[in-house]
């Protein structure tokens, strides 16, 4: 990150709140919570000084969320309060093997995660399961280990995301690629598992990961 001596003292307050706001929540802060924090009455202000911060490289700014700003580094390295930690809820279960039917219900507690596990998002924005089956044991994830899922419903070629097939009720957790003529490659991690081709109109996104909790054995 560049030296924040060539940022104005409003630009350099905005991201050291910045800073402390996500360190300790693990999300970033609306634009009404910088601007009252920073002591700019104006949201137009507030607004115009992110923009430069984008331009400058110091932000990446989403602007169809409330919440959508993202520093490209953060501006310490201090370490996560204990008093920090965010809890997700948990789902249920979803198998890296063969698809079974959609999240089994199994009356589990929340999760509890550190803010870096959430990628800077709300936890409102984000979801865990339990995983079953090792189908994903190259890519890291085994049978017992939780990930966390950020909700979408559409994915690139390439990422992890827990899926659900329409046709069949069944949901995954696999690589999703994109294929010629409408199809879905769901693609394990695994050495002897083939992939399973699927139409995309029977392929539901539900979430890509963002982590995992891995569960020693």
């Amino acid at each position: 990150m560049r030296k924040l001596e060539r940022l104005s003292e409003r630009q350099q307050n905005i991201l050291r709140f910045m800073d402390r706001y996500v360190a300790a929540n693990g999300f970033p802060p609306t634009i009404r919570e910088i601007g009252e924090a920073t002591e700019i009455n104006s949201t137009s202000v507030v607004n115009y000084n992110l923009n430069k911060l984008v331009k400058l490289g110091y932000l990446i700014r989403t602007a169809t969320k409330s919440r959508g700003l993202r520093l490209v580094k953060p501006m310490s390295d201090r370490p996560v309060r204990a008093g920090s930690a965010l809890t997700v809820e948990l789902r249920g279960l979803i198998v890296a093997g063969d698809p079974v039917e959609s999240f089994t219900d199994t009356n589990e507690d929340p999760v509890e995660v550190v803010p870096s596990m959430l990628g800077g998002y709300d936890p409102s924005e984000v979801f865990a399961v339990r995983v079953k089956g090792d189908s994903m044991i190259d890519a890291m994830i085994q049978d017992g280990d939780v990930v966390i899922l950020k909700r979408v419903d559409t994915a690139r070629s390439g990422e992890m995301v827990a899926v659900w097939l329409e046709s069949t009720g069944e949901t995954t957790l696999k690589y999703l690629f994109h294929e010629e003529g409408g199809k879905i490659r769901l693609q394990p991690a695994h050495p002897t598992m083939e992939p399973r081709y699927v139409n995309a109109r029977e392929c539901r996104v539900q979430g890509r990961v963002l982590s995992v909790i891995r569960v020693v054995k």
